[in-house]
């Protein structure tokens, strides 16, 4: 399991995308946010660029423990039903 980072913002979205594609290239599937506290627009686009990368891989990514804040993004813009995973 992946634990992902406690911020996911503009400032550090690219540290969060390395380390989940490293996690992804290892095989984990599982990614668990419930430390995920700090974030913005730019968790939805890490969230799409982990789920591209374990589909070029043929693995199917599992989102847990995502906050509410999250998940009101993502059916903000629309994009929950790409990540039909998201538990």
């Amino acid at each position: 399991m992946f634990s992902v980072p406690s911020s996911i913002t503009v400032a550090d979205a690219n540290s969060a995308l390395k380390a989940g594609l490293a996690a992804i290239a290892a095989g984990t599937t599982q990614f668990d946010f419930a430390q995920l506290a700090t974030l913005d627009s730019a968790a939805v686009a890490t969230m799409l660029a982990w789920q591209r990368a374990a589909h070029s891989k043929n693995l199917t990514l599992e989102f847990v423990h995502l906050p509410a804040n999250l998940q009101s993004l993502l059916q903000m813009y629309g994009v929950d039903e790409l990540l039909p995973s998201v538990a």
